[in-house]
């Protein structure tokens, strides 16, 4: 198993940006088996996708809100994987959790792929 950890979570204005951060346990050529993700959640919403990365970082999907805006990437050393969040607008208002799946998931932005979940970090942004 693998426990997740998000941080850098905060509340800027529109236009600002923000870094998240998610931490896991397992460590070195186990956390490169892992292929991860983010989902974000706002109250009475579903929990959505927002972007993904394979085990090598060579290539991320991202939903097409974002796109142009957010930057998911991983560090494979360091056991972390991070979301540049640029021009941030009052809709990315959420929690936003990390996910990991120990298979790559057959469909990456569906959250029934993955197997590990933090707990989340909030994320508001003002008008």
């Amino acid at each position: 198993q693998v426990k997740v950890v998000e941080s850098g979570g905060g509340s800027v204005e529109a236009g600002d940006s923000l870094t998240l951060s998610c931490t896991a346990s397992k460590s070195g050529p186990t956390f490169m088996r892992y292929a991860m993700a983010w989902f974000r959640q706002a109250p009475g919403n579903e929990r959505e996708f927002v972007a993904a990365i394979t085990w090598n970082g060579a290539a991320a999907l991202y939903m097409d809100s974002v796109k142009g805006r957010f930057t998911v990437s991983r560090d494979n050393t360091e056991n972390t994987m991070a979301l540049e969040m640029n021009k941030l607008k009052p809709e990315d208002t959420a929690t936003y959790l990390c996910a990991a799946a120990w298979s790559s998931p057959d469909d990456p932005t569906s959250s029934t792929g993955y197997d590990y979940w933090g707990q989340g970090t909030q994320v508001t942004v003002s008008a």
